[in-house]
């Protein structure tokens, strides 16, 4: 039976990205996002068996129904690939609002203990994996990121590191991965939007599906605590 891959935050960038290289490498995917056209757009291009289920992660009840619809629909749930993420312009100590900088946390920290959460006895049974995408923020300080997407992102790395301390009896594995700066709409939310000639020299949301699938095809015995990948102009 094919292993099975849940991807929050698959309906752009890094999500659609990987769900379409594991697709190819075999896995059955399963795509949440908020959007469901945007969902759509992203099954356009897999391959093999698929399930959409539009999803805000924010929501627990919502992401428990979410992992009882995979584990009913395929019996079984093999990994986490959560890329869902959120930043706001407005974003230092001299003009962010407090409410948004709590709508990030939920987003960038929160929900993904959530699904963790959720998602937890059935990794225990498949000894699975969970690859967590934070940031290069999330590795080394950028003062630039803004000061609720350092927080939340930095606080990531704890969290890997309590769930593989935790888990591993249970064969469970999880990845702190930290992109560098990658080409995708996700840009558009900083105070000053990087035009075409920047994105050029960035990652493309490829070389992060390429990282995650070396992640998800490493063997059972293997485990990938954190991974920093930057393209070679990153600061």
């Amino acid at each position: 039976m094919q292993r099975v891959l849940w991807i929050t935050g698959a309906g752009s960038g890094m999500g659609r990205a990987v769900a379409r290289s594991a697709a190819a490498a075999g896995w059955t995917v399963v795509l949440s996002g908020r959007r469901a056209e945007a969902l759509r757009d992203s099954a356009s291009g897999v391959e093999g068996p698929i399930l959409q289920i539009p999803l805000d992660v924010r929501d627990g009840d919502a992401v428990r129904a979410a992992r009882a619809r995979i584990v009913d629909e395929f019996g079984r749930l093999d990994a986490l690939v959560l890329a869902a993420g959120r930043n706001t312009p407005r974003r230092q100590w001299d003009d962010q609002d407090v409410e948004t900088f709590h709508d990030v946390v939920a987003v960038n920290l929160n929900a993904v203990v959530t699904v963790i959460d959720a998602a937890l006895p059935d990794l225990r049974a498949s000894s699975g994996v969970a690859v967590v995408v934070s940031s290069y923020a999330g590795w080394a300080f950028h003062p630039g990121a803004g000061v609720a997407y350092s927080a939340s992102k930095s606080a990531l790395s704890s969290v890997v590191r309590t769930l593989n301390s935790g888990e591993a009896a249970h064969g469970v594995r999880a990845t702190h991965l930290c992109p560098g700066d990658v080409a995708t709409d996700f840009l558009d939310q900083r105070p000053n939007v990087p035009d075409a000639a920047a994105r050029a020299r960035m990652l493309t949301p490829e070389d992060i599906a390429r990282t995650v699938q070396f992640v998800l095809d490493s063997p059972a015995h293997v485990r990938i605590d954190e991974l920093v990948v930057s393209p070679v102009s990153q600061r």
